[in-house]
């Protein structure tokens, strides 16, 4: 029998047979499983290919000819052109005229286009692209699909930019994109900055999203004044899904090439980073080395383990190569190992620990003490018939040596047990917590001077009253109604005096006065003093809080009587004269959506001055704008010259016009007239790159600063090129958002 070709009427008469459905009976393939991302849904026998035209002719068991406006679908899969033929034994379209197509999450456009509907194979000849990951794009001389997830593009271009005439953009002799692993590989390719080539390589890959691949990073490249020039090259290890490794040559033009290396690792029950870095100093004419490791796991059944070691080669390691300010000022490097076990109502800890101090010699500090080992265990049993139980014991053996002289100084055993019983009682607007508590220490020391005891015991009870009230009322704050509450309470403490005078100070300091410490049991921190007390705290609060439960501001008061002066003391310094604390004052919180205020002091009626004082305002009026301006003022800190700390601290970002922001900020001392820290750069975002310069002036010792010098041109979506000021931005700039990402604001 003579199969005869068939004609079916233009869509204007009759809809209705406008439209049919071919099923094939091609053979499905499961989509492969890569670096376990989520597997993309794959053709199936049983899904139908679906075909729309204004005419179509031919014969339906084997081939379709396709006339204006044709649309072919199946699945993830769609083919729009003016004219095309649906082979349908090979489930292949031949599509000519306006090619538009779907793949995935990819679109082309094109001339001609040939597509195995199955299996993804055929190819489009002067293609456009986008690909949906990263909205990538560009254009080629032809297309060709090797499966149904990979393309190789011939004399192509690639940019993140949308415009017809972009930016930047990569040009390659082939660029193969593979989706299924996440992948863009190009062959001989030069990169376009406003069509200045900026760089070229023979062989490039980079990922097609945010996912990670092994490679090379983009280098980076500043100057400081301590080395100079500086160019990295990183090389990214994407070892597993969870593990990493990137290799960083530096080379540095005064003091030669460094190596670097960080590996990180991640698991269900572990996690950990692991870095070190080492050069030949040509200056110093020394090998030189930085190395860090932390590491934390859980073994089950409560175990658990950790550490946490860092090692530099001397002690100007941080000064001359450290970048940031928390790198530069590190002068204590611990080295310690914990194992701990928890259960319901125990815990217990084991810990070595020792220090390497990197000494400054215009402010020379002690070194801590060595813990080999500290043992601590720790209960609490809460409610027991309304009782609330707890207990902590420690044992730990102390070394060390003067910092300054090198002598050996006083160490031995220190073992303490602490118990203590509380009874809350709770209301809905009122709580009344008693507490007695039993202290007990005792010292086995060596190295103990020649007449002084080296076996010593403490045994101290202390009791206490914490009670407090909460009243609320409505009320308004700026026009819009709120709930305020006033929250009183009061403290009482009596710990009886013993006299420790000879006892040593293994890890002891005056605790730091603040709304904390106030209402504690101790204005010491460690267990080598304990302070007697017969004193009274009184303090109120008052918040505003919106009816969602945001508070808009919050007012704290507090101050501690005597009714008898302490006696126990570390340093004569540390003696109190008066019948009263200094004042704590308090106000904070975002007042607006725009406008918060973070202040406290610290005011002493007996000498009629502020002790310290902070007082912070920022300003936040749209997404990437921010003001910040705060003082600061601390009379128990001198600096080298023995000046008090008084600062003002101005930082900020700003848009100067339509793309160009400015970013800054200076950190003055007032007694000095200097600029202890300061931050100066532009930024210019564009639609699809962001070009950074940036000068930043840190301290990197008592008497010693560091200029760095930071340029970046960021192509959005492909490389970062230059050095990375990032760290430096988001640490000296409270508020600060980068500017090509989405606007978003602080939610209060």
């Amino acid at each position: 029998m003579v199969s005869r070709p068939v004609s079916f009427p233009s869509r204007r008469l009759f809809r209705i047979f406008t439209s049919f459905v071919v099923v094939t009976s091609a053979s499905a393939t499961l989509p492969t499983l890569v670096h376990a991302q989520t597997p993309k849904t794959g053709k199936d026998a049983d899904e139908a290919t679906v075909i729309n035209s204004e005419q179509m002719t031919g014969r339906p068991d084997r081939e379709v000819d396709l006339d204006r406006d044709v649309e072919l679908s199946r699945g993830t899969t769609v083919v729009k052109a003016d004219k095309a033929i649906y082979k349908i034994i090979k489930d292949e379209v031949d599509a000519t005229g306006d090619v538009w197509m779907k793949r995935l999450t990819s679109r082309y456009t094109g001339d001609h286009a040939v597509l195995n509907i199955d299996s993804g194979v055929g190819y489009v000849t002067n293609p456009t692209y986008v690909l949906g990951p990263n909205a990538g794009r560009g254009k080629a001389q032809r297309a060709d699909f090797l499966s149904d997830d990979e393309a190789v593009l011939t004399q192509s271009t690639y940019s993140t930019c949308e415009a017809a005439n972009p930016d930047w953009y990569l040009k390659a002799q082939t660029l193969d994109l593979d989706q299924g692993r996440d992948v863009g590989t190009i062959t001989n390719g030069i990169v376009y900055f406003k069509d200045v080539p900026i760089f070229g390589s023979p062989w490039l890959d980079f990922p097609l999203s945010n996912a990670r691949k092994s490679g090379v990073l983009s280098p980076t490249f500043g100057t400081t004044s301590t080395g100079g020039m500086e160019l990295a090259v990183p090389y990214y290890f994407n070892i597993a899904p969870n593990r990493d490794l990137t290799v960083t040559p530096k080379y540095i033009a005064r003091r030669g090439l460094q190596m670097g290396a960080t590996g990180r690792y991640l698991g269900d029950t572990y996690s950990g980073v692991t870095s070190g870095e080492w050069i030949e100093d040509k200056l110093t004419q020394t090998e030189r080395y930085w190395f860090s490791s932390t590491h934390k796991q859980t073994l089950g059944n409560g175990f658990g383990f950790s550490w946490n070691v860092a090692k530099a080669s001397d002690n100007n390691y941080p000064t001359d190569f450290a970048s940031t300010v928390n790198a530069t000022t590190q002068r204590l490097l611990e080295r310690n190992f914990t194992t701990t076990y928890s259960s319901t109502y125990w815990s217990a800890s084991l810990l070595a620990s020792k220090y390497q101090l990197l000494q400054d010699v215009n402010a020379p500090i002690q070194k801590p003490y060595d813990r080999m080992p500290q043992l601590t265990v720790t209960g609490t049993r809460p409610d027991v018939d309304g009782f609330d139980l707890g207990l902590t014991g420690e044992f730990t053996r102390f070394s060390n040596t003067n910092s300054i002289t090198g002598q050996t100084m006083v160490g031995g055993d220190r073992a303490a047990i602490t118990q203590q019983v509380s009874y809350p009682i709770i209301g809905t607007a009122y709580y009344v917590t008693p507490k007695i508590s039993l202290d007990a220490t005792t010292y086995h020391l060596n190295n103990q001077q020649v007449g002084l005891p080296t076996d010593l015991t403490r045994v101290l009870p202390s009791a206490s009253i914490d009670s407090g009230l909460t009243f609320e009322r409505d009320a308004t704050f700026f026009g819009r109604s709120m709930t305020q509450t006033f929250e009183p309470r009061v403290y009482y403490l009596r710990t009886p005096y013993v006299d420790q005078s000879q006892y040593p100070v293994f890890d002891t300091a005056l605790a730091d006065f603040n709304f904390a410490q106030i209402f504690s049991d101790n204005r010491f921190v460690g267990r080598d003093r304990i302070s007697d007390a017969n004193q009274i705290t009184v303090g109120a609060t008052s918040r505003f809080i919106e009816a969602n439960g945001t508070e808009r501001l919050r007012v704290a008061v507090a101050q501690r009587y005597y009714f008898t002066q302490p006696r126990v003391f570390l340093t004569p310094q540390d003696a109190l004269t008066t019948s009263k604390s200094d004042l704590l004052a308090g106000l904070t919180g975002p007042v607006t959506n725009e406008l918060s205020i973070d202040t406290a002091v610290q005011y002493s009626q007996s000498l009629a001055q502020m002790q310290k004082a902070n007082y912070g305002i920022r300003w936040q009026p749209a997404p990437k704008k921010v003001l910040n301006l705060s003082y600061r003022l601390d009379r128990t800190v001198l600096d080298v010259n023995n000046n008090i700390l008084k600062q003002y601290d101005l930082s900020g970002q700003w848009p100067l016009s339509q793309r160009w922001y400015g970013v800054g900020r200076i950190n003055y001392s007032i007694p000095d007239k200097t600029v202890t820290e300061g931050l100066l750069g532009m930024e210019y975002r564009a639609d699809c790159w962001v070009f950074r310069v940036v000068a930043q002036r840190i301290p990197t010792s008592s008497l010693q600063a560091t200029t760095s010098f930071f340029v970046q041109l960021e192509l959005n979506g492909f490389a970062k090129i230059g050095s990375n000021p990032m760290d430096a931005l988001t640490s000296s700039i409270p508020g600060y958002q980068i500017v090509n990402r989405p606007d978003s604001l602080p939610s209060y």
